[in-house]
C-alpha cells in the first residue's frame, strides 16, 4: 500500500513549491494522513495510509494498530473522516469552511464508551496548531437537555434531574454536511430505574449546524 503514501508525499512537496496548492485546499485524506500521530495515537501514519489505500480500492479498511489490536476505517469522504479505533473508541474528522471557503479548520471528535459514550471536541488550524475550542462551539448544559417541568410534574422533575449529575454527550459529525448532533447519553449509566424517571423529560439530540465559522444551534 505504497501509492498512496508516494502521492500524499508529492502532495505536500507541491504544496511548499506551489503557493497555489495550500494544505487547507487538500482533502481530508491528506490531513488524516499527515497528522501528527500524538491526534490519534493507536494509529501510525502508516496505518493511517493504509486505511486510505484499501478504502479507495473498495476493501474493508481495517489495520492492526499501534496496541496490536484491529482499528477500522468505517466512512471516507472529501472532507470527512470517521475511525474505529477499538470496540470502545471512535475517533472523526471533519473539515470545515472559514473565510467564504478560503480557509478550513479541523474539527476532530474523539468518543469513548463504557459503557455510556462521551466525546471530546477539539479544533485545529491547518497546520494542525490547536485553537480553542470557545470560538467555534458553546457546548450545551445538562438543561438544555431536558424540556422544562410544569406545576403537574415539578417533583418527579426535580427528582429526576438530581440523579442526573454527571453531564455525558456523545457527538457526531454529519457525513454529508456541515452539521454536528450531540445527544446525552447520561442515563446510560444510570440504573435502568433511574433512567426511566429522566426519560419523560429528555428532548430530542441537539443539531448544531455550521454557520459563519461557527456552530449554531
Amino acid at each position: 500500500m505504497k501509492i498512496y503514501r508516494f502521492l500524499s508525499a508529492a502532495c505536500l512537496v507541491a504544496g511548499s513549491l506551489f503557493p497555489g496548492a495550500p494544505l487547507w485546499a487538500q482533502e481530508a485524506k491528506t490531513w488524516f494522513v499527515n497528522m501528527p500521530d500524538s491526534l490519534c495515537p493507536p494509529l501510525t501514519k502508516v496505518n493511517r495510509a493504509d486505511c486510505v489505500d484499501f478504502m479507495e480500492s473498495k476493501m474493508k479498511a481495517q489495520v492492526t494498530n499501534r496496541f496490536n489490536g484491529p482499528s477500522e476505517m468505517t466512512a471516507l469522504g472529501e472532507d470527512y473522516v470517521c475511525v474505529r479505533l477499538s470496540d470502545e473508541t471512535s475517533w472523526q474528522l471533519k473539515l470545515l469552511p472559514l473565510d467564504n471557503d478560503t480557509a478550513r479548520v479541523a474539527c476532530v471528535v474523539n468518543t469513548a464508551c463504557g459503557p455510556a459514550c462521551d466525546s471530546s471536541i477539539r479544533f485545529y488550524a491547518a497546520d494542525w496548531t490547536p485553537l480553542p475550542a470557545s470560538r467555534f462551539i458553546t457546548l450545551p448544559a445538562m438543561d438544555d437537555f431536558l424540556t422544562p417541568a410544569d406545576s403537574t410534574n415539578l417533583y418527579a422533575f426535580d427528582e429526576a434531574r438530581r440523579s442526573a449529575d454527571m453531564l455525558l454527550i456523545r457527538a457526531d459529525l454529519n457525513t454529508e454536511n456541515d452539521e454536528l448532533t450531540l445527544t446525552l447519553t447520561t442515563p446510560d449509566y444510570m440504573s435502568t430505574e433511574t433512567a426511566e424517571k429522566l426519560k419523560p423529560f429528555l428532548r430530542r439530540p441537539l443539531v448544531y449546524r455550521w454557520v459563519g465559522g461557527e456552530f449554531i444551534f
